[in-house]
């Protein structure tokens, strides 16, 4: 726990982003792995239930998206503090990030007890077994919010001061019990679909407390700052807009997909964990540069960051590609993992080509994001994503609904979403305009020159 930040020459190496990145795959991938197992488990309870937790996952990745902002946020925050040398400062944005964090939670909590089955029958698009089902998942899932959202900033401010070790511990642990107890839950407890949110709620909660103790740990004040709260809300906001921009995309496009009926949601459920899943551990990258971005610049090491951008990019495209030859392989396979219903795994094979098609150029995109973020550009990031959803995702899905295109149209308007950014993140990346050095990144400072 006396790490310091690394020497500027040694920030945009191979080796010292495959340290970064490595651990934190594992981290990725270990939330969106369960949800891969709670899938194919409760697929084989039947068609409603596999659709239900469509709509009810949806709404939790929501939760998630929060967390990740928080992370994101506390990740470039306290790595610059970290780079510039004031390690206990950057703890200290952790310990402000837990208390939000917590706090949003709860709100999330109560939010889904009081609300949940008016979203479910909103998304569902009326009353019946779906929606029925959803709600009831929700509400019990929900109560891991809390715990969900402070292993978001636990893993956000560990990250910064470019701690793998702990995060690695933190999330596989609970994950890995939660996936062996998933399906003992469901089939031989006899819960069903209520076993797979029990589930959930004991990894995200154990988890959480896991971040908690590590800061109590570090042995620094733990009291919540309202000033410092509200600063860092303030500062996240770009985040926030972004995230809400993303979520109000794919809430749309699981609602066009439950009105093309219940095998075509569930079809959507499959490709759109896989998607999150291979989003995630590409973002692994994004992590790394969050990291090292953030402290190159607080460190003045303008020209490290401008390499490891370069680098990391190439890295992205290369990942990209690699995922694109694995799910195009596996196209005839990996459906029936999730389902035995004919229908589901036919569906599934319309969202496949736009889904493999988008893998190269996503793993560009996810990477570039990493950097700008860990730069403290979300402003940029923010109008951009904002620009993308509203003028490309969003009115292809309800075009497609309005045309009956089905999964097509929604997984065609995913890849015109991606196109998007990628053009302009390649576009910012060239100018420069995102290169701020300092400790705390103030766009009035003169910037890098490019």
């Amino acid at each position: 726990m006396s790490q310091t930040a690394p020497a500027p020459a040694s920030i945009a190496s191979p080796r010292r982003i495959a340290a970064l990145a490595l651990p934190a795959l594992v981290v990725l991938a270990a939330e969106p792995l369960y949800v891969l197992v709670d899938t194919a488990v409760v697929g084989h309870l039947g068609r409603v239930p596999l659709a239900a937790l469509a709509v009810g996952g949806t709404v939790m990745t929501l939760t998630a998206w929060l967390g990740t902002v928080v992370a994101y946020g506390t990740t470039g925050r306290s790595a610059r503090r970290f780079g510039s040398g004031d390690r206990a400062a950057a703890v200290a944005e952790g310990v402000q990030a837990s208390w939000l964090a917590f706090g949003v939670g709860l709100l999330v909590a109560v939010g889904m007890q009081l609300g949940g089955g008016v979203l479910a029958r909103t998304l569902v698009g009326g009353p019946g077994e779906v929606a029925d089902a959803a709600a009831l998942w929700l509400r019990i899932a929900a109560l891991g919010a809390p715990g969900l959202l402070l292993a978001a900033a636990g893993n956000g401010w560990l990250r910064g001061i470019q701690d793998t070790r702990r995060p690695l511990l933190f999330v596989l642990g609970p994950n890995l019990l939660s996936a062996l107890l998933c399906p003992l839950l469901v089939y031989p407890v006899g819960l069903g679909l209520a076993g797979s949110a029990v589930a959930n709620v004991l990894a995200q909660t154990l988890a959480g407390g896991l971040f908690a103790a590590a800061l109590v740990a570090e042995r620094v004040p733990l009291r919540p700052r309202p000033r410092l709260i509200r600063q860092q809300l303030v500062l996240s906001r770009d985040l926030l807009i972004r995230g809400a921009a993303f979520q109000a995309s794919f809430l749309s496009a699981t609602a066009v997909a439950s009105r093309f009926g219940a095998a075509a949601v569930g079809a959507h459920q499959i490709a759109l964990q896989l998607w999150f899943f291979t989003a995630l551990v590409l973002d692994a990258l994004a992590i790394a540069a969050q990291s090292l971005v953030g402290a190159a610049l607080g460190a003045g090491d303008d020209a490290g960051a401008r390499a490891l951008a370069r680098r990391i990019a190439l890295f992205g495209g290369v990942c990209g590609v690699a995922f694109a030859v694995v799910i195009a392989a596996g196209a005839g396979i990996v459906p029936s993992w999730f389902s035995s219903d004919p229908l589901v795994r036919e569906q599934a094979m319309v969202a496949w080509p736009w889904f493999v098609a988008m893998q190269p150029l996503a793993g560009v995109v996810f990477a570039l994001d990493g950097v700008l973020i860990g730069a403290g550009d979300v402003r940029y990031l923010r109008n951009l994503t904002v620009v993308a959803a509203l003028g490309g995702f969003l009115p292809a899905i309800w075009l497609a609904h309005g045309l009956h295109l089905g999964l097509g149209g929604i997984w065609a308007g995913l890849t015109l979403f991606v196109v998007l950014r990628l053009v302009a993140l390649l576009l910012r990346l060239r100018s420069g305009g995102w290169v701020v050095v300092g400790a705390v990144r103030d766009d009035s400072r003169t910037r890098a020159p490019a």
